[in-house]
């Protein structure tokens, strides 16, 4: 174990590490990684357990750097670690290095993305829960934030949380530099004021001077042995610190030293040989850790009998836990209507409420997912939007969360637009690599949720409030980047594409327009990223035109994912679409008004087939 002397001298020369990335890579941000340089040295050096050789280690503590613009700090301590070069820390920034300007993945020891500020404490609340509650293991969680961020209202969805779950594993390291990036934080040097708001979250909090070692090492020791409560360190430091023409002085953040500043701090710090160091590494029996999905058991159905798409994810995921322990869920107090309350009775354990807090719990799925757990979160699709950054942060990471969003457009009916989901397609479609699953009745539902569990990447499934007809038979299987040609004829004149509650609108005006004469194609886009392409245009080829239904907004919905894959080929698509702000009323009114019905569908095609 390193002395706090040598905490000392190796803080120092990650300030020099991060001086010289940065003014080599022409961009970055020193004075941020100035002033936690003493808070990290001993993060790392003196509390944290690990082994530099396995980054991917169950039993190890884990760093989440919450402040991700001080990514040059956190790559000056790989390289003290031995984990890269120092001369690999000259390639910040640069396109083929994977030292990046805030961390990712891409480099082995990031859990995941940070940089939008605030979203740090969330992952790392994940991970305490997991390290606590399922593993049961004694491995922490440190999370370094800036106080600049501590204006996030996410950092103060987490901190209740937190206290709430007992999570006397996970340590927050707040550093009050003082200044943000265009003037000072609100708060300034009023370390009591965050440790107040921490306290009144119930977390344990320490107030330091987050320069002075022999403090920071004593509270890092107190927070590593508290029994009840998740601890805050408030560590009291300066922005730029050991660099005198920049120490606490604004107009610094985001500028690297010029090269002949960078001569000139230097000698203010002066040379720091290299200090030998020994790692605490983790100790504990080996968690075994499946990646295998095991089937479930399949849907048991009768085929038009009325059940709702949302009480099918609930069956479906209730099952998945039955045969997979890694199978988590969270919610944010919507379950008896999302119905993963089914989960939470039989598997109470794998169970986290999160409350009425959607960010943080989506961040929370994301620590979760990253401790090999597949973490299904569930709230009304509507709510999701709130947790947007969270989203695209985790698209960014590629985490494997599944969300599942609920009460999906104008069919909720009474509840009124505010409730209403009609973004969220265009939403998720818009994140890389996630899979956007809109299931029709209870058994592409059901084994769309198992389909979920094994998609290697992120997941939305969208799910509706009123009971529809069953329409497959119990085994039928629905592949991810499929769709299902429900009814086709050699005489159809157009095809209908529909997904959700439209499919039904679809299959009654292919009745009524049967009985008049006219062969419509009526295709189930149960899958609307990743495409079936090849389907949509055999259909476009045999029926000439195509008309797509959706219960949500015209832009980036069912009708853009079709245009999407048919629009190279010169496809002209026809889109239904939800073009006005809805109101409160029945669904089948509310439907009808806002031309997504089975008269609108009819209307379409007579007028195309005339």
């Amino acid at each position: 174990m390193q002395t706090n002397a040598q905490l000392e001298a190796i803080a120092k020369r990650l300030r020099i590490h991060s001086l010289r990335a940065t003014t080599e890579a022409g961009s970055g941000h020193p004075t941020t990684c100035l002033s936690a340089a003493d808070l990290t040295s001993a993060i790392f050096f003196h509390a944290m357990r690990f082994d530099p050789k396995n980054p991917k280690d169950p039993l190890a503590d884990r760093f989440v750097l919450s402040k991700g613009h001080a990514a040059p700090l956190l790559w000056a301590v790989w390289a003290e670690a031995g984990v890269i070069s120092e001369k690999e820390l000259l390639n910040l920034r640069k396109l083929d290095s994977n030292l990046e300007g805030h961390p990712t993945p891409r480099f082995p020891w990031v859990d995941v993305a940070t940089g939008s500020l605030g979203q740090g404490l969330s992952v790392g609340v994940g991970q305490a829960l997991n390290f606590r509650y399922l593993d049961k293991s004694d491995a922490k969680v440190f999370v370094l934030l800036g106080d600049g961020e501590c204006a996030e209202g996410a950092v103060w969805e987490a901190a209740p949380l937190a206290a709430h779950y007992r999570l006397n594993n996970l340590i927050a390291i707040v550093d009050v530099n003082r200044l943000g990036q265009s003037q000072a934080t609100m708060y300034q040097h009023d370390v009591k004021t965050y440790a107040n708001r921490f306290e009144a979250c119930g977390w344990k909090t320490l107030t330091i001077d987050g320069h002075d070692m022999d403090a920071i090492v004593k509270a890092l020791d107190t927070a590593c042995a508290e029994s009840t409560k998740p601890t805050a360190i408030i560590a009291k430091t300066e922005k730029g610190k050991g660099i005198s023409f920049i120490e606490g002085k604004g107009c610094w953040h985001g500028k690297p030293l010029s090269k002949e500043d960078l001569e000139k701090a230097l000698k203010e710090l002066g040379e720091v040989a290299p200090i030998a160091k020994t790692f605490k590494t983790p100790k504990g029996p080996v968690i075994s850790i499946s990646k295998t999905i095991r089937e479930i058991t399949p849907p048991e159905y009768s085929l038009g009998a009325a059940v709702a798409t949302r009480a099918a994810y609930g069956e479906a995921l209730k099952k998945l836990g039955a045969t997979n322990p890694q199978v988590v869920a969270l919610d944010g107090d919507t379950k008896n209507s999302t119905f993963s309350e089914k989960f939470m009775k039989e598997f109470p354990d794998r169970f986290f409420e999160c409350f009425i807090a959607e960010q943080n719990m989506v961040g929370v799925a994301a620590g979760l997912a990253v401790r090999n757990k597949i973490p299904f979160v569930s709230t009304f699709g509507a709510f999701f939007a709130r947790a947007y950054d969270q989203i695209r942060m985790i698209g960014i990471s590629q985490v494997p969360i599944k969300l599942c969003g609920s009460h999906a457009g104008v069919s909720i009916g009474e509840d009124g637009p505010s409730q209403m989901a009609l973004e969220d397609l265009a939403m998720m479609r818009a994140i890389p690599n996630m899979a956007v699953l809109y299931p029709s009745d209870a058994v592409s539902c059901e084994r769309l949720v198992f389909e979920a569990a094994k998609y290697p990447g992120l997941v939305y499934i969208r799910t509706a409030r009123p009971a529809t007809s069953v329409l497959y038979p119990n085994d039928t299987l629905f592949p991810i980047g499929g769709c299902k040609v429900l009814k086709r004829s050699e005489k159809d004149r157009a095809t209908v594409v529909a997904s959700g509650i439209t499919l039904h609108e679809a299959l009654k005006a292919y009745e009524i327009l049967k009985s008049d004469g006219i062969n419509i194609r009526v295709v189930d886009l149960y899958c609307l990223k990743p495409v079936d392409a090849k389907t949509l245009l055999e259909c476009a080829k045999q029926t000439g035109h195509i008309i797509t239904v959706e219960d949500h907004y015209p832009e980036g919905g069912v009708g853009d994912a079709v245009l999407g894959a048919l629009g190279p080929h010169g496809c002209l698509v026809h889109k239904l679409a939800v073009n006005q702000i809805p109101r409160s009323g029945k669904p089948q009114e509310l439907i009808d008004l806002c031309g997504i019905g089975s008269k609108s569908i009819i209307e379409k095609v007579r007028s195309l087939c005339r």
